[in-house]
């Protein structure tokens, strides 16, 4: 119960970094993308350094909380961090919440409620053999290579839907890895005698540049749901299929489908809020 709840504080302090990080980065020219020169500019706003505070405060929750509990079941309520930089979108571009967006919400909501119930996952250790490691690393670090590339390829809206899947994976990657730190040092090991902290070390920083860069190519509408439903679903398949994690079958199974559909089909709603576009006219965002 008190992983759930710091993975959904966590999941707050992550929609307000993308919100912060949005605001600084939609100034930025598209020349800029992929380089250190956007960060360096980037670093001289008040907005992207309390995203980024908020982003790391978020992070080390998040660890905490994968290693209060089962990564498969904590993972899932990542999905909240949608509905969350909806409302915080409203209150920072300052336009109200239409009675669809609401319905999208409770949708996403009921949905993630099923899921995470019905799935409940059991049994599982993340103290795998290195060839399963290198295998789920491997599988998982090629489809982020794929996206990156169709996203430096794409153009606006379709490059920050590409990166923010991507950055998602990367990010599901880490949290695969944080893990197998906090395993590890709950059976008495250490924390920097564990490969699994320095591969922390060097995704996390990848990571986040794959995140300024999916928030400087388009609007929060295009790289946001990308990102919010990818996490999670890379972080449940290595809980499940990696890590060894057992879910809940029969009945339960129906709802933890059902409650996947719902959340899907919420965040398909909510992906087509205009409060996640800052740039869309007032009169749209009232509708």
């Amino acid at each position: 119960m008190v992983g759930i709840v710091v993975m959904i504080v966590a999941a707050l302090l992550n929609a307000s970094a993308s919100v912060l990080q949005r605001r600084a980065t939609k100034d930025e020219p598209e020349s800029a993308s992929f380089s250190l020169g956007m960060v360096l500019d980037l670093a001289r706003r008040p907005a992207w350094i309390l995203g980024i505070l908020a982003m790391i405060t978020g992070f080390v929750l998040h660890g905490i909380a994968i290693s209060l509990s089962r990564i498969a079941l904590v993972q899932p309520l990542l999905v909240s961090e949608l509905p969350f930089t909806l409302i915080l979108a409203s209150w920072m571009f300052q336009a109200r919440i239409p009675r669809r967006d609401w319905s999208a919400i409770g949708l996403q909501s009921v949905g993630l409620a099923a899921f995470v119930g019905c799935l409940a996952p059991t049994g599982g250790d993340p103290r795998v053999s290195i060839t399963t490691w290198a295998l789920g690393i491997g599988a998982t670090a090629a489809g982020v290579a794929v996206l990156v590339v169709l996203g430096y390829r794409g153009r606006r809206e379709h490059r920050a839907a590409a990166l923010g899947v991507a950055t998602g994976a990367a990010f599901g990657l880490n949290s695969a890895l944080i893990a197998g730190v906090g395993a590890v040092v709950s059976h008495g090991g250490g924390l920097f005698t564990t490969w699994q902290t320095y591969g922390v070390a060097v995704l996390g920083p990848v990571s986040f540049f794959l995140l300024q860069n999916a928030l400087q190519a388009g609007n929060l509408v295009a790289s946001q749901p990308g990102f919010t439903l990818t996490n999670p679903l890379v972080s449940v398949a290595w809980g499940l299929a990696v890590f060894g994690e057992q879910a809940r079958g029969g009945l339960f199974l129906v709802g933890t489908v059902a409650g996947a559909v719902l959340i899907g089909a919420g965040t398909i709603l909510l992906a087509r809020s205009q409060l996640l576009d800052p740039d869309a006219p007032r009169q749209e965002q009232q509708e």
